[in-house]
C-alpha cells in the first residue's frame, strides 16, 4: 500500500460512501448471512482467513526484492500480520492471553479497521499505478481485497451488536499514529520512506505533517462508521453474556 499526495483528498471524498455500499452489501444478503451465522461456517472462516493471510505475508516476503526491514515497514504487511496473528492465537492456543486478548471486541474491530484501511486506500488510490502480474499479482490481490473481505465478513459475524463505544474510535488511532511517527524517525535515519507521503525529502516536514493528520483523521471518520455499523446492524445473533465473557 503505498499513498500519493494527490491522493488525500480523492480518498476523503470517497471514503465514506466505499465503507457504506460494503455494509450495505454485506447486509442485504441476508440468506448468507444466515448459512454462515453458526459456529463451524464461522470457524471454517476463520481457519481460511488465517492461512490466507499467512500465504500472503510469506510469500511476498520470498517475492520482495528489497530488505525484510523495509518489507516490514508497510502497513500493509504490518496489518495482514496481525490479522494472521490474531487468528492463529484465537484457533491454537485459545487459552492464552494473547488469544483472550485479541478476542475482545474492540481488539477484532480496531483490526478491521486496519485492514479496511488497507483495502480501501489501495484500491481507490493506487490500483493499477504499477503495472505487475504473475504471483506479484496474485500476491497483491490477497493482501489489499481478498484478506481484507474475509476479515472484515468474519468480523461482522462475530463481534456482538452493541459490543463497542464510541470512545473506541480514539484508542484504535494509537497504533496507525505510531506507525506513523516509526517511520519518520526510521525514514531520516535509513533515508528510505515506505510511502511518497511520508517522504520528508520530497515534501518537506510541513506537508508530510498535513498529510499525516489527514491519515489519521482517515482512521478516525473510518473507526466511527465501524461503530456505527455494529451499534445498528451488528449481529443480533450473539448473546450478550458471549460478549461480557470476552471483554472480561
Amino acid at each position: 500500500m503505498q499513498l500519493y499526495t494527490s491522493g488525500i483528498g480523492y480518498l476523503f471524498k470517497t471514503l465514506f460512501f466505499k465503507f457504506i455500499l460494503l455494509f450495505l452489501v454485506i447486509n442485504l444478503q441476508i440468506s448468507m448471512a444466515e448459512i454462515l451465522n453458526t459456529f463451524r461456517a464461522k470457524k471454517v472462516l476463520e481457519i481460511v482467513t488465517c492461512i490466507t493471510a499467512w500465504i500472503a505475508v510469506v510469500v511476498q516476503a520470498f517475492l520482495t526484492t528489497g530488505t525484510l526491514a523495509n518489507l516490514f515497514s508497510y502497513f500493509t504487511i504490518l496489518t495482514n500480520l496481525l490479522v494472521a496473528l490474531s487468528l492463529s492465537f484465537s484457533l491454537f492456543f485459545p487459552n492464552s492471553k494473547a488469544a483472550i486478548f485479541f478476542k475482545r471486541p474492540s481488539v477484532k474491530s480496531a483490526i478491521a479497521l486496519y485492514i479496511f484501511i488497507v483495502a480501501l486506500v489501495y484500491n481507490t488510490v493506487l490500483r493499477g499505478i504499477f503495472p505487475i502480474s504473475g504471483w506479484h499479482l496474485f500476491i497483491d490481490t490477497l493482501l489489499h481485497v481478498i484478506v481484507p473481505l474475509l476479515y472484515i465478513i468474519f468480523w461482522y459475524l462475530v463481534v456482538p451488536k452493541k459490543a463497542l463505544h464510541w470512545q473506541d474510535g480514539i484508542s484504535w488511532i494509537y497504533f496507525p499514529l505510531a506507525y506513523l511517527l516509526y517511520s519518520l524517525i526510521r525514514g531520516a535515519i535509513v533515508q528510505w520512506y515506505a510511502y511518497p507521503f511520508l517522504d520528508v525529502n520530497e515534501l518537506g516536514y510541513t506537508k508530510v505533517f498535513i498529510n499525516i493528520a489527514a491519515m489519521v483523521a482517515v482512521f478516525f471518520v473510518a473507526g466511527l462508521g465501524f461503530i456505527f455499523i455494529n451499534r445498528l446492524f451488528g449481529n443480533k445473533n450473539i448473546v450478550a453474556a458471549q460478549s461480557a465473557a470476552i471483554n472480561s
